[in-house]
């Protein structure tokens, strides 16, 4: 895949699975075994594992939507700069639901394989996520 189909390959991930809350389409994007590299606490392997954090995530915030800012790609990785916003309806991370708008930045590192997201990498403002919950 070239880098641009690499760039659209990931950002249907970010509209499909995540925005619209298609966890069936998943495997469309990503490797049964795809590798994340800074796990949540408690993720299970490989694309069962992120199902499972993406359903809770769409629990705890039921409005979650990532806006890509900016994508890079590179060497069959791509590099997604994102806002996500949603709103705190469940406990997180030890911080009890609050009703409260969030809006967090972050960074995800995809290396594509085969059509498919092969390992991830996620970097986000937990700190910025936490303060904005607990106000």
């Amino acid at each position: 895949m070239s880098e641009e189909q690499n760039k659209i390959l990931v950002r249907g991930f970010i509209e499909q699975v995540i925005n619209n809350r298609d966890l069936d389409a998943a495997g469309d994007y990503v490797a049964d075994d795809v590798v994340e590299q800074e796990p949540f606490p408690g993720q299970g392997p490989g694309l069962a594992g992120l199902k499972d954090v993406l359903r809770g995530l769409f629990i705890t915030f039921p409005d979650m939507h990532w806006t890509v800012e900016e994508q890079v790609a590179e060497a069959g990785k791509v590099l997604t700069r994102f806002i996500w916003t949603g709103t705190h309806s469940a406990e997180f991370i030890g911080v009890p639901a609050s009703g409260r708008k969030v809006s967090v930045w972050g960074m995800v590192v995809d290396r594509i394989e085969n059509g498919r997201i092969k390992e991830t990498r996620i970097l986000m403002d937990t700190f910025g996520l936490a303060r904005q919950m607990s106000g």
